[in-house]
């Protein structure tokens, strides 16, 4: 239904909790190398629990080549820095929500490369950031309901 991506992972239980709400909503997950852990963790493995097997996982070496696998795709790019809600978006079954490395983000380089599918998640004044696996959980469960809930009930 969707694709979520990424971008340099560090934490491996954040990307397990990922993993799962993939895996509970049908979601592709792109994982951007390099990853902060092996995908081997036992952490990693701990917080997708038994979801692993229902889980459409692929690995890329750059965004680009996640880009040039998917021509035609739209990328929103999820950052602070954005201007734009999230919610200001109107979300189509295939698109990719894309998300940087929990302590630097996507890096300006490919943020102004993407200005204007950059999107934010609104939060309150001078706090620096949602944890990562709380920002997909928001951003996932917004387009599915942009879109009905399909395939869930």
């Amino acid at each position: 239904m969707f694709n979520i991506v990424l971008v340099e992972p560090e934490i491996p239980q954040n990307t397990g909790n990922i993993s799962r709400t993939c895996a509970v909503t049908g979601c592709d997950l792109h994982l951007v190398r390099p990853l902060g852990f092996s995908v081997d963790d036992r952490q990693l493995k701990r917080a997708g629990l038994d979801y692993w097997k229902d889980l459409s996982i692929h690995y890329y070496d750059s965004f680009e080549e996640v880009e040039e696998a998917h021509p035609g795709a739209r990328f929103f790019l999820f950052s602070t820095h954005a201007e734009r809600s999230y919610a200001e978006i109107s979300f189509k079954e295939g698109d990719f929500l894309v998300f940087g490395k929990e302590t630097a983000g996507l890096g300006e380089r490919l943020l102004s490369s993407h200005k204007d599918m950059t999107v934010r998640i609104p939060m309150r004044p001078n706090e620096r950031s949602l944890n990562l696996s709380n920002s997909v959980a928001i951003a996932v469960y917004e387009a599915f309901r942009q879109l009905g809930f399909p395939g869930m009930n």
